[in-house]
């Protein structure tokens, strides 16, 4: 989708610089992205706790060993 805006020229520097990206629309994508997967993991932090049924570690490792061995037969 095209869009026109106005992003400020040393705000849109800085990204290009710290992003590594070779083009301005290189930049802001990476940048939204960037935001969006951080976005995405504080709202799974603020639930970090919260599940009252999840596996023990030793129920979880149980299960990776027996799902190995079912893997080998």
């Amino acid at each position: 989708m095209k869009t026109t805006i106005d992003i400020p020229d040393d705000d849109l520097k800085e990204a290009i610089k710290y992003t590594g990206a070779k083009t301005k629309r290189e930049a802001v994508v990476y940048a939204l992205k960037d935001f969006n997967r951080r976005r995405r993991l504080a709202k799974l932090a603020k639930m970090l706790g919260t599940f009252k049924d999840f596996m023990t570690q030793d129920e979880l490792k149980t299960m990776r060993e027996d799902k190995k061995w079912e893997k080998r037969k």
